[in-house]
């Protein structure tokens, strides 16, 4: 049975309203404004245990689960940063921790994981292809064997946090498709240096999450080491899912902070509004309501977001429950901030306010790390029985 909130889950969360109060809005506003990674605060997230909540006791983490890491990401959103937050979890705890912890080699282990947990070095993941999107198994991107180790080819697109990170999760083809006996085998995973000798990477100009660049990555016959290889050759796809899964647990909590910030913005403002006699504009059905399903489909997301988590640290499956509350989350979080940008009127719409730059940042988790989509298609498919639609 889910438990929230026990006495060491009431004490992560108030560390991490904690940090969090000093870096609220304000602090945001300005990174988004200069398009500039949260240094400053990431730093104090790691100082403060909570980068390595869930990653191994041994290797400098808190050994707790994946339900502390979304109360944590909870706490943190709803301090300022919004559904952005969210992102720095998936590339350092998920992107790097868990692929370390679960796969990575003793020397790994012991070298990487204490420096991703005290916020030393960075961590990115290289999946997404422009060719190829939400299939990634046809990705073309590919290693060839060069001696003990590979020679790297290939292009991603929408690389999140390239320019801060020191190692690269790199997901990549070392046997050819027509070669394999199933489309899932062929597949590994290596952890590469970001500088290492024909990598290269561009920003790409876009609408919201400015506090972390998003970037066209180029490998240009880039040597791979042996020791670089995470997990087992060629059968890399399960261990990828996993990393993903993990993922789609952060981005809801990310989401559900936001949502209760945007809401908790627009309530303060209607509060204060009055118009037309003395009247608050809090006051008027036509703005409750919408800001009332919001917070209702936001509170559901949320508790199976939770579940999801606790099925993780249980080791029973939970794709199903991590992929419909991302769905809802997802669209709770539209709702609120749209909402509460109607909510101020033409202050909705300024800066000062804050609500758009979380309608922005929100608004990518439509479609990405999963689209819609794809997360119907999912669930028609394995929880409802129905045949494959793609």
């Amino acid at each position: 049975m889910l438990q929230v909130n026990t006495p060491e889950q009431s004490m992560i969360i108030r560390t991490a309203e904690q940090v969090g109060e000093k870096y609220g809005l304000e602090y945001w506003r300005q990174c988004d404004q200069e398009k500039r990674f949260p240094a400053e605060f990431w730093k104090e997230v790691c100082e403060a245990g909570l980068c390595g909540v869930a990653l191994p006791e041994e290797h400098g983490g808190a050994g707790f689960g994946m339900v502390e890491m979304a109360l944590v990401i909870e706490a943190l959103s709803m301090s300022g940063g919004g559904a952005t937050v969210a992102q720095l979890f998936m590339l350092n705890p998920i992107f790097g921790g868990v692929a370390i912890s679960k796969f990575g080699t003793d020397e790994m282990k012991s070298q990487w994981l204490p420096q991703l947990v005290s916020g030393d070095m960075q961590f990115c993941m290289a999946l997404t292809e422009p060719d190829a999107g939400s299939n990634s198994l046809s990705i073309s991107t590919v290693a060839r064997r060069d001696g003990d180790g590979w020679r790297l080819s290939g292009n991603k697109v929408w690389i999140t946090g390239v320019p801060e990170a020191q190692k690269m999760l790199v997901v990549a083809r070392t046997t050819p498709a027509d070669q394999v006996q199933r489309k899932t085998d062929g597949i590994s995973l290596f952890l590469i240096d970001t500088d290492r000798e024909g990598l290269s990477h561009t920003a790409i100009d876009k609408l919201g999450t400015n506090t972390l660049t998003s970037s066209s990555v180029y490998f240009d016959d880039v040597p791979v080491h042996a020791s670089d290889l995470v997990g087992t050759l060629d059968a890399g796809w399960p261990q990828l899912l996993e990393v993903l899964n993990g993922e789609r647990i952060v981005t809801t909590a990310g989401l559900s902070g936001t949502s209760r910030l945007a809401t908790g913005l627009a309530v303060d403002y209607a509060n204060d509004r009055k118009v037309f006699g003395n009247r608050p504009i809090a006051s008027y059905q036509g703005l409750q309501f919408p800001l009332a399903q919001a917070h209702a489909l936001n509170e559901c997301a949320r508790l199976m977001n939770l579940r999801a988590a606790q099925l993780c640290d249980d080791n029973l499956p939970y794709g199903s429950e991590a992929n419909a509350a991302k769905l809802i989350a997802a669209q709770a979080a539209a709702m609120a901030t749209e909402r509460s940008m109607q909510t101020m009127g033409g202050m909705g719409y300024s800066k000062e306010f804050h609500v758009e730059r979380l309608w922005r940042d929100a608004r990518l988790f439509r479609f990405a790390p999963i689209s819609e989509e794809m997360v119907l298609n999912f669930i028609a498919q394995h929880d409802l029985g129905m045949a494959r639609s793609y």
